[in-house]
């Protein structure tokens, strides 16, 4: 018996929802329905500092006026930071995760004292890790958590993909679908993100662990993002090998640019969905501007499954 197929949507409300969030909702939102699969939506607000309960009551406005409809109840991470713990214990126990007491001040300053240029970056333009706590001591360690010195948790990169090599017994693939939901094998490189933050100082978790622990929660069988995340599911695929979890099919759709051909974004104040209604722009008039107008059926043949 072939299983329902499962899609989400996932914002974090952080600002308002603009053009590109629109695409990736709608195009969800269509594929789940063309394939006769369930829609969900998540709200990613892990990030206390930034999101706003206000900026969340926009977007479940914004969506429902796009004629787009979900599944309750909604999922808030912030709702549930005791229940990634287990997760963390999980790679810790592995000897896969250490201790990192090093502010962002530390490390910018340790990267310029290294003296190699160009440093190395991580997929999102960030200067990898170059290693601090790695030198300090068993001891030092447990006196500076005496102390109640806050410290993140990253992951061992080297050793992580190594074990999950040897427990995939071949390289680290995932598999991505098309719009004709044609789907094939994607080489996944985990140690670009050298060693990843997994449990944040803050929070005791991170965007990385976090998404896979909830689409495995939530049975979800297809991921549909921007392509500004497919350097992330190289990651994400290394935790979910580690972690036992199921890995889902993954499509990483067209950026939608402003004016001057660069990626929309909350940070960069692409216009929101919220001021394009307030200037009188329909739900109709999205679609057709987004190109999402045409009968999506023929373009996505019902299917499902898991890796």
């Amino acid at each position: 018996m072939t299983a329902t197929p499962v899609f989400r949507f996932a914002p974090s409300p952080n600002g308002p929802l603009h053009l590109g969030h629109a695409y990736s909702a709608l195009l969800t939102f269509e594929m789940a329905r063309a394939c006769g699969g369930r829609f969900l939506l998540r709200i990613e607000d892990i990030d206390i500092g930034r999101c706003r309960p206000e900026f969340e009551a926009q977007i479940l406005d914004d969506l429902a006026w796009l004629g787009i409809t979900w599944e309750e109840p909604v999922r808030r991470q912030s709702e549930h930071l005791d229940f990634y713990q287990g997760a963390v214990a999980r790679l810790r126990e592995q000897e896969l995760l250490f201790p990192c007491f090093a502010s962002r001040k530390e490390i910018a300053a340790a990267v310029s004292a290294s003296g190699i240029s160009p440093y190395p970056h991580d997929p999102d333009g960030v200067p990898l890790y170059p290693g601090l706590s790695r030198t300090l001591s068993e001891r030092e360690i447990a006196v500076r958590r005496e102390a109640g010195e806050a410290y993140a948790l990253r992951l061992d990169s080297a050793r992580a993909a190594a074990l999950g090599r040897e427990s995939a017994g071949a390289p680290i693939t995932f598999r991505q679908f098309d719009r004709r939901g044609r789907v094939h094998q994607v080489a996944a490189e985990p140690e670009r993100w050298g060693d990843a933050v997994i449990a944040r100082k803050d929070i005791g978790t991170s965007y990385h662990l976090s998404v896979v622990l909830d689409d495995a929660l939530q049975g979800v069988t297809h991921v549909t993002r921007g392509r500004d995340l497919l350097a992330a599911t190289d990651l994400h695929t290394l935790l979910q090998i580690l972690l036992g979890l199921p890995r889902p099919l993954y499509h990483h759709h067209r950026l939608i640019p402003n004016a001057e051909g660069r990626k929309l974004s909350k940070s960069r104040k692409g216009k929101s969905l919220k001021s394009l209604r307030k200037n009188g722009v329909t739900p109709d008039e999205i679609r057709a501007l987004l190109g999402l107008d045409a009968p999506f059926g023929t373009l996505f043949p019902a299917q499902s499954g898991q890796a």
